[in-house]
């Protein structure tokens, strides 16, 4: 079999083979396994690299220059593994029933399968899409993206230019509300924003105890974040979305998944939501954890750094007030980094992206989605190119998105790949 022809679910099984978890990344092979493939194809490539370790990878379908040129970017960095058991090994790639297991078959080689396989078939067919398609792999999104979309950004913009839509992670998967199915796709997400906090005390010998040392103030703290709530807050994206499930569902289930757009009947809507209310919750109140910690065995001082997800519009003074409430005025906050969110959502291109899929699934409901996390949507923000979640899958009701992403047993069923690559490829030909 030619390599332009390596089929989507192939592909995956070649990418996950590679060891890419972040830090330290070490996506070189892997870029050059696609570089590869796409040079083999007849594509002209180009490697852009802060560290060669690192790089990141462009390259161009040309169109006929009738619309804008199109974005699809995904990464190739993983999570570790560390600490988990696996049924499967997983860097191996295995197909096992009906699954493709291993550490990014979600999040997300499998996207950039589905991806690079559309592209691939589009040149492979002689399709001339509307406009330029631009497929960007990256390196080190799972850390801060600064070996990646930031650096790609920062310093060869010029290859986005013209750009007013992407397509990257994360959306058009299905999600179930009882037995109503929908497809939401991101229109935007939440900011990461990074917090130094310092304890000190007197400190003294490690050979006698010492009541109320930094470490002892340390647990405090973190007890403190554990049980803390941030307020509920409403953003528009998360209002979209709610209204339309609501639209999607029967009366009384239209009703109560409105009230989640009262703050103060939030958080009792998602106690009824049960195990959903995982993937809703933090659409709702900025998300604190604890990172990282500095320290000696018995020190004078101790540096916790915390990262907070913060929703659309709100500052780092906003998550400084919120970790004062939570763990007291007595400690020291220092903000260490913010990286601003994408600006507001440019609806442009969902209706398309809407209608791709109700095509294929008519008992799915596409609907906006504000992703809880971060991604390098933020980066490309700041060209001005508006990024859609749109890498579709179709799951099981009982396939635990959120669970398996980043967890163990991390799968995907090989069918989505299919799907998600058929997707994609009607995007390209329908874009204008």
């Amino acid at each position: 079999m030619e390599l332009s022809t390596v089929p989507p679910v192939k592909l995956l099984q070649d990418l996950i083979r590679f060891n890419t978890t972040n830090p330290p990344g070490n996506e070189a092979e892997c870029i050059a396994y696609v570089n590869r493939l796409l040079t083999d194809a007849g594509f002209e490539t180009k490697v852009l690299a802060r560290d060669s370790a690192r790089p990141n990878l462009v390259t161009r379908l040309t169109g006929k220059g009738n619309a804008p040129p199109l974005l699809l970017y995904g990464h190739v960095d993983v999570v570790s593994t560390e600490g988990q058991t696996w049924q499967h090994p997983p860097f191996e790639g295995k197909l096992v029933d009906g699954y493709v297991w291993g550490r990014g078959t979600l999040d997300m080689k499998g996207p950039v399968a589905m991806m690079i396989s559309a592209v691939m078939r589009a040149k492979a067919e002689c399709m001339t899409p509307a406009g330029d398609v631009v497929l960007t792999i990256l390196s080190d999104e799972e850390r801060l993206g600064d070996f990646g979309a930031k650096y790609v950004v920062e310093n060869h913009a010029h290859f986005f230019q013209g750009i007013r839509y992407g397509i990257g992670e994360f959306g058009g998967f299905t999600f179930y509300i009882g037995r109503r199915k929908f497809y939401p796709i991101q229109i935007t997400e939440k900011q990461i924003c990074m917090v130094q906090t310092t304890i000190r005390t007197q400190g003294g010998h490690g050979s006698f105890r010492l009541p109320g040392n930094v470490m002892d103030q340390l647990g405090h703290v973190l007890v403190a974040l554990e049980h803390y709530r941030a307020p509920v807050h409403v953003a528009p994206p998360a209002r979209r979305m709610v209204k339309g499930m609501a639209s999607g569902l029967s009366f009384p289930s239209s009703l109560i998944l409105r009230q989640l757009l009262n703050p103060r009947l939030t958080d009792a809507v998602l106690k009824l939501l049960g195990s959903r209310s995982q993937a809703l919750e933090p659409m709702f109140r900025t998300i604190l954890t604890p990172y990282a910690v500095t320290g000696t065995l018995v020190p004078s001082e101790i540096n916790l750094t915390i990262v907070g997800r913060l929703l659309p519009g709100h500052k780092p003074e906003d998550m400084v007030r919120e970790l004062h409430s939570a763990i007291g005025d007595q400690v020291q906050l220092e903000v260490i980094r913010f990286d601003p969110g994408p600006p507001e959502p440019d609806m442009g291109l969902f209706d398309t992206l809407a209608g791709i899929l109700r095509e294929a699934d008519a008992d799915g409901v596409p609907v906006p989605y504000l992703v809880p996390f971060v991604t390098d949507a933020r980066f490309f923000g700041r060209l001005g190119i508006q990024t859609y979640g749109f890498t579709p899958m179709r799951l099981r009701h009982d396939l635990k998105l959120w669970e398996l992403a980043h967890g163990a047993d991390e799968r995907i069923p090989a069918d989505a790949v299919d799907f998600g690559t058929e997707m994609i490829y009607k995007l390209l030909q329908r874009f204008r």
